[in-house]
């Protein structure tokens, strides 16, 4: 969610209990700005906390032009001094999988994954410890569940992304809708739809995924909150992560307050 419009749209995503403390919010407030203006970047999000069990990392991002461009992602133990991650690799994307359990909270905790498999654990040392596993964490829940409105951003024929300034916001209609959401990530399935599918397609929005054929079919909540103003989409594979979006407005964003664990149950629950 946008730095500059954070108290409002933390107050949005309330209803589901998680949010920050007047003290957290103020620090955010202080030293987002300074962190857009140190790194240059044309905009910050806020992206969420990862709770562990003897600290969080709080996670914000940093954009450029093209919003479909790779994220710079940095985290903060105290909402105030910020260090700056690097890209995730398959690598990280891998070994993660591998590390079951609760985040430590402390970026330098080494894993012991030699009973499991000798050559990760020695691959996850030089990696950065628990620091590779976040890295590994965060891409992995902005694929899965990294969501925008359709017709929010729009892709020119150069092939960059940017903020569509027609976006006026989806109908109270279209946003009851899975289809209305799109993943903020490369399309995946896009090339699979056939030619009938594609008749109505718009080139220039419909460019990436929709959440409808989501696998497994039901991993999003959608309820109407703040009687019903406000449209709230929970993911049930990432416990944590909710989005919202005022209908009739540009107000739209998500955040992650949770432990950094997929649902891995989720299939047998539905």
């Amino acid at each position: 969610m946008e730095a500059l419009s954070l108290p409002a749209a933390l107050s949005l995503v309330a209803g589901g209990g998680a949010g920050l403390s007047p003290e957290l919010r103020a620090a955010l407030g202080a030293s987002l700005p300074l962190l857009q203006r140190d790194y240059r970047f044309e905009r910050v999000w806020f992206w969420g906390c990862i709770q562990g069990v003897r600290g969080a990392y709080y996670i914000a991002q940093g954009l450029g032009p093209d919003r479909a461009a790779p994220r710079s992602r940095l985290y903060s133990l105290n909402c105030l001094d910020w260090s700056l991650l690097t890209a995730a690799t398959e690598e990280m994307l891998a070994l993660a999988e591998e590390v079951k359990g609760r985040f430590q909270g402390d970026p330098s905790f080494e894993y012991s994954l030699a009973e499991i498999n000798p050559e990760a654990a020695a691959r996850l040392v030089q990696s950065g410890k628990e620091e590779a596993r976040l890295i590994a964490t965060i891409e992995q829940i902005d694929r899965a569940v990294g969501i925008v409105p359709r017709g929010a951003f729009v892709k020119t024929p150069l092939g960059s992304v940017h903020e569509n300034r027609h976006f006026e916001g989806l109908s109270l209609v279209e946003a009851k809708k899975l289809s209305s959401y799109f993943h903020f990530t490369e399309p995946t399935n896009l090339k699979n739809k056939t030619l009938l599918e594609k008749a109505d397609l718009d080139p220039s929005t419909d460019f990436l995924n929709s959440l409808e054929h989501d696998i497994p079919q039901g991993s999003w909540s959608i309820q109407l909150e703040k009687g019903g103003s406000v449209v709230v989409l929970r993911s049930l594979l990432w416990l944590g992560l909710t989005f919202y979006h005022v209908p009739m407005t540009k107000q739209f964003g998500y955040v992650y307050f949770g432990t950094g664990e997929k649902n891995l149950d989720l299939p047998f629950m539905l």
